[in-house]
Order: structure tokens, then C-alpha cells, then sequence
């Protein structure tokens, strides 16, 4: 991609992964072995960076997942080591639906100056939907928005049903739904959610899978005003995504929007 494509426009990657540097190779190994699909490195912020400043990503959400509650507090304060490390950084933090201490797990996370909470329903083998969830949601209300991993046709966790659900009974919670909505689900996701001020939609992991043309429809369907850019790393290169996007044929203003402008006014940057 040359480069005088892409330096005319701010771009800010809302979906990134990043883990310690002596369980990296294997957490992302791990995360291939998943989605029985080939990583593009291994997610470290050196490597990150790396990938991002190939396509001039001025700032980054990064997270991660704890599939079990004993790792929350460690996984939390990684992640604000690393956005203290790396200014650039805009850092989410995390917790399990099976925690026994959530306010605890809210307070840390706040207290560490992380801005979110990232859920992986599929991951952390929880119904996005269920009462156990839905007590990290009502903590959370109107206080930290909520990155959630949505869709896989191999399970029922995460899917667009249920983060229906969840924007219908948690009207104030800013819900950042990932993947356009649905991993390989998406045409359930159009048919059951509606974007609004609280519900807004990352094109993480999607373009990959469906035609320029199919993906347009439905950030149009969406609105180009709730849909974010985002990476995905290291499951996808930066220069590969940003190739996707552009294919997607846009406006200039819907590109502008799309690659920062909606992150920034969705989360008062």
C-alpha cells in the first residue's frame, strides 16, 4: 500500500491484544489454535507498534482475556504497566463472570486508570446473556464502556442474541461489539442489532471473510458513524486490515470517521 494513502487520515486501531512478553508466543499460538487459523506474529507491544506504525496508527486499544478468574488482577495490571510504558496505548481492562469479588475487580480496574472492560464470552465460556454476566454490567453501567468479542458459528456464547440483550437491558452501558457484530454470524447480527449513542460496532476480524460488497452493506446498515477500525493483532497485520478497508470503497469522510473520528467521540477522547 503506498504510503501517501494512508497519511492524509488519523488512524486508531479499537481492537488489539497484547500479553506478556514469557507467555506471548504461546497465548498466541494458543489464540490460532482457536480459530484454526495462522497468527501474523506473536502480541507483545514491541511487535504491535511494529505492525501499526507501518500504517501510521497514532493509538491503540489493547487487552486481554482472563479465561479464569485467578488471572483478572494480573492481567489488569499488565495492561496499565504497559499503557504507562506506552502512551499511545488506551488500555481495557478485565474480568470474569465467575469472579467472586466484581467490585473489587471494577475498583482495580479503575484504579489503575484503564478506560474499559473486555469480555470474550467464547473464551471465558460464559453466556454473554446470563445473570452472572449481567452483575458485571450492572456495575459497570454509565461508568466503563464494554469491548466484547461477539459471534462464532461453533458456539452459542457470544452470539448476536445475546448482546441484543444486553443493549436492550442495559440501555446506558457503552457496548463496543466486536467483529461487526458477529463473528461468522453477521447476517443475524443485522437482523438483531441497531447502532446507537451505546452500541457501536468494530470491523476486527470480519473483512477477511466476506466481500468488500457484503462488508459495506453492513457498516451501512450500521451506520458508518458507529463502526470503528480495528486489528485484531496479532491475529491480522495492520497493512493487510488497512488494504481491506480501503477496498471496501468509502467516502473520504466515511473513511475518516471509520478509521478514528467515532472512537474518539464515542469514548470522549
Amino acid at each position: 500500500m503506498k504510503k501517501d494513502i494512508y497519511e492524509k487520515y488519523e488512524i486508531i486501531d479499537a481492537h488489539s491484544h497484547i500479553f506478556p512478553e514469557k507467555i506471548a508466543e504461546i497465548a498466541t499460538e494458543s489464540i490460532g489454535n482457536f480459530y484454526e487459523m495462522p497468527m501474523t506474529g506473536y502480541g507483545v507491544s514491541e511487535k504491535l507498534i511494529e505492525s501499526g506504525k507501518k500504517i501510521g496508527v497514532s493509538r491503540y486499544l489493547v487487552c486481554s482475556t482472563a479465561t479464569t478468574p485467578h488471572q483478572i488482577s494480573a492481567i489488569n495490571h499488565f495492561i496499565s504497566t504497559e499503557c504507562e510504558a506506552h502512551p499511545e496505548f488506551y488500555g481495557f481492562g478485565t474480568t470474569h463472570a465467575d469472579s467472586e469479588n466484581l467490585n473489587a475487580d471494577i475498583e482495580e480496574i479503575i484504579s489503575l486508570g484503564l478506560h474499559g472492560v473486555k469480555l470474550h464470552p467464547d473464551f471465558q465460556k460464559f453466556n454473554a446473556d446470563s445473570p452472572e454476566a449481567y452483575k458485571i454490567y450492572e456495575r459497570i453501567e454509565g461508568k466503563l464502556p464494554l469491548l466484547i468479542h461477539c459471534g462464532d458459528n461453533r458456539y452459542d456464547f457470544s452470539a448476536p442474541h445475546r448482546i441484543a440483550n444486553i443493549h436492550k437491558d442495559f440501555p446506558k452501558l457503552k457496548i463496543l461489539a466486536a467483529h461487526l457484530g458477529g463473528y461468522q454470524r453477521w447476517d443475524d447480527a443485522e437482523k438483531l442489532l441497531v447502532a446507537n449513542d451505546t452500541l457501536k460496532f468494530d470491523v476486527s476480524s470480519s473483512l477477511a471473510f466476506m466481500s468488500p460488497e457484503k462488508a459495506a452493506h453492513l457498516i451501512h446498515t450500521y451506520g458508518s458513524e458507529n463502526c470503528f477500525f480495528g486489528s485484531d493483532f496479532p491475529m491480522w497485520s495492520h497493512e493487510d486490515e488497512l488494504e481491506r478497508f480501503f477496498a471496501l470503497g468509502l467516502t473520504e469522510e466515511e473513511n475518516r470517521m471509520i478509521l478514528a473520528e467515532n472512537f474518539k467521540r464515542f469514548l470522549g477522547l
